[in-house]
């Protein structure tokens, strides 16, 4: 049984996982994860609610709109809705070139036009995604406080911020929550970004706990070298030697500790940072059903402190 968490000072308690929506966009676009089957990932999602988790992370621009699309259409009619969470600041134009923005009114406008893919009448949790251009982030916040104020949207956080630019923002209004980058390849954030959002109460929902897949147990030198055209993890150094090689044997010793517990490597890679006093939950992307039946034991798994001690005298051994 998945234990919820009170996001911050929020209302929601999350499941340890929420359903994440980026790789489900599909391709043809510059951050896209190559060609998506539209059937399986709404599949995908109808598992990961069927098995309790109660969130889902989307944003405008995974798939230039699509993967909001997708989310409407599999919860459309549901009983007992999941939170949904989306997020603004990457804009496109005509030629599917992505941009930035964290203008008012273009903020305001695509949350307006997010409200509309996604079929819903408020947005349970809204996020900067990320924080450009630096200049503008006072006005933007101004603008998601007052879309709050507005009832369009429930709560408001951010992503990729540092402390100096959550520290800029917290006098305007409150931060629900921070949604950055962390996984064993990337624990960059346990230094000043963790105990800072413990200190001020900020939800916790870290993304790539599985450093978008290298950590899953599925990835292979094969795999790694024949990524789609337009899979953005073929320009990802981790995907490439010499990292694919450390990489590759850390999941080897992720795969051993898993053994015993019943856990997948990518299981045991998402509960490491589900460990973290500080983190609320982790994002899991899904691209079909048997993948998400391939994470969700994570959500009640946790690793004992022998096991954490073991996994971080590797990692502190580790290229850099």
């Amino acid at each position: 049984m998945m234990q919820k968490k009170q996001l911050g000072n929020t209302d929601m308690n999350l499941t340890p996982i929420g359903f994440g929506s980026w790789a489900i966009g599909g391709g043809n676009w510059e951050y896209g994860w190559g060609a998506q089957n539209d059937g399986e990932a709404i599949a995908a999602i109808e598992r990961a609610l069927e098995l309790g988790i109660n969130w889902i992370d989307t944003a405008a621009v995974y798939g230039l709109g699509h993967s909001e699309e997708l989310v409407a259409n599999a919860v459309a009619g549901m009983k007992g809705m999941p939170y949904i969470f989306t997020k603004c600041s990457l804009i496109w134009d005509g030629s599917r070139r992505v941009g930035n923005s964290l203008k008012a009114d273009s903020i305001r406008r695509e949350c307006e036009a997010s409200l509309k893919r996604l079929k819903v009448d408020v947005i349970d949790l809204y996020q900067i995604h990320w924080p450009n251009p630096d200049a503008d982030l006072e006005e933007g916040w101004h603008e998601m406080a007052r879309l709050q104020e507005e009832g369009l949207v429930r709560h408001i956080g951010v992503s990729n911020f540092s402390v100096d630019q959550l520290r800029r923002i917290l006098p305007i209004a409150p931060v629900a929550s921070l949604q950055p980058p962390y996984s064993m390849l990337r624990p960059a954030i346990e230094q000043q970004l963790l105990p800072f959002c413990l200190e001020q109460r900020i939800g916790v929902i870290v993304y790539s706990p599985m450093l978008s897949g290298m950590l899953s147990g599925a990835m292979t030198r094969e795999r790694a070298a024949t990524f789609a055209p337009d899979d953005w993890r073929r320009n990802n150094k981790e995907f490439q030697e010499p990292r694919l090689s450390a990489n590759l044997e850390l999941v080897g010793l992720l795969r051993n500790i898993g053994a015993s517990h019943g856990c997948s490597p990518g299981e045991v890679a998402i509960a490491w940072t589900l460990r973290h006093p500080a983190v609320t939950g982790a994002i899991v992307g899904g691209r079909n059903a048997a993948q998400v039946d391939g994470i969700i034991g994570a959500g009640a798994f946790r690793l004992s402190e022998d096991e954490i001690a073991v996994i971080g005298e590797y990692i502190s051994a580790m290229p850099k």
